[in-house]
This record gives structure tokens, C-alpha cells and sequence, in this order.
């Protein structure tokens, strides 16, 4: 338990004159710094060993691994934003990772205070320089309850950031494959 965020909080919660006794909510403090420890367990991970070990094959094609949910923090307001992440890369030499490793590359990335623009660009970087991919192509569709909450944007409203690196970051039949993948052409980007 970390006592020093446990007693900020406290001050914190008083200072807007709530009474933490009266209001039943002398736990509180301990919840959140336990809360925000596990939300920002992954600030000065890095992400190299989360890889584990990586696959030979003979498969030459794309590798799409779509629909990776993602829970962060903004760092602008420390609210919650989460979403979607889609992924799909080649392969250098036929390399693969495990699926479930991309995973866990997120949540290292995501547990930290964030951007959704910085996020993606973070995951292409593990992608490309750690896994060794000829090509990635990152998209992350988030909700930012920072806007919504505050009544500044609509219901329903979704961010969307997109990196293209190596032989998916050029115009050219795998950046179109890449695309249609993921539903679309690159005429809509």
C-alpha cells in the first residue's frame, strides 16, 4: 500500500470539504491509492520481455489480431479512457508472437498515464522494433470520459487514432490488404 498517495488522498477529498467520517467514506483514500497503483502499474515497465518467445512459420501473409479491449487513464484530467485496438502486421521472416502477447504489450502501455495518440504510436514502436515486423498498421478507437462527462461532446463519440510503419506505413497493395482487413480502404483515411 502506498501511504503517501493514501494521505494525498485524504487531503485531497478534504479539501473540496467533504468530511470523509460523515459521509461514510473513510476507506475511501485506501481504495483509490490501491485503484490508481493497479491503473498505473505500467509506468517504467517496459514492454521488450512481454513478447516471450516468437515463432518460426512459413506463413508469408498479414497477421491481424483486432477487437483488443484497452482500459487507460488520461493524463490530462486522470480519467478513464478505454476502447478497442486492432493490429495487423507482417512479419519479418516469418516470425510470429504469440497472440495473446499483444495483449499484454497494451496493458504495459495502457497502465500509465496517457494519450490515445502516444498510446498508438507506442504500440506500433513494440511492434516494429521488439517483435521485428516489416510492417504494422495500429488502430485504437477510444472513449474519453473526460469529454463526455464534462458535456463537451456528444454521447457515443469515439476518437480514433491510426500509425502505419514499415511496408503498412506506404501506399501499396499490403497497406490496401491492411485495410480492407479492417473494413475499410485507404480512400477513407
Amino acid at each position: 500500500m502506498n501511504e503517501q498517495a493514501k494521505e494525498n488522498m485524504a487531503l485531497f477529498l478534504e479539501s473540496f470539504g467533504i468530511d470523509l467520517k460523515q459521509q461514510g467514506m473513510e476507506k475511501t483514500p485506501t481504495r483509490v491509492a490501491m485503484l490508481y497503483s493497479q491503473l498505473f502499474e505500467g509506468v517504467g515497465k517496459s514492454t521488450r520481455h512481454a513478447w516471450g518467445e516468437v515463432f518460426p512459420t512459413e506463413y508469408e501473409g498479414l497477421v491481424s489480431v483486432m477487437n483488443i479491449p484497452f482500459y487507460s487513464m488520461c493524463e490530462h484530467h486522470l480519467m478513464p479512457f478505454y476502447g478497442m485496438v486492432d493490429i495487423i502486421y507482417q512479419p519479418t521472416d516469418g516470425k510470429v508472437a504469440g497472440l495473446s502477447k499483444f495483449g499484454d504489450v497494451i496493458n504495459i502501455l495502457a497502465r500509465r498515464p496517457q494519450l490515445q495518440e502516444r498510446l498508438t504510436n507506442q504500440i506500433a514502436d513494440a511492434i516494429e522494433n521488439e517483435l521485428g515486423a516489416a510492417g504494422v498498421l495500429v488502430r485504437v478507437t477510444g472513449t474519453h470520459l473526460c469529454m463526455l462527462i464534462r458535456g463537451d461532446m456528444q454521447q457515443g463519440t469515439q476518437t480514433v487514432t491510426l500509425e502505419g510503419r514499415g511496408v503498412l506505413g506506404v501506399d501499396g497493395a499490403p497497406r490496401e490488404e491492411a485495410f480492407a482487413i479492417m473494413g475499410g480502404t485507404t480512400s477513407h483515411v
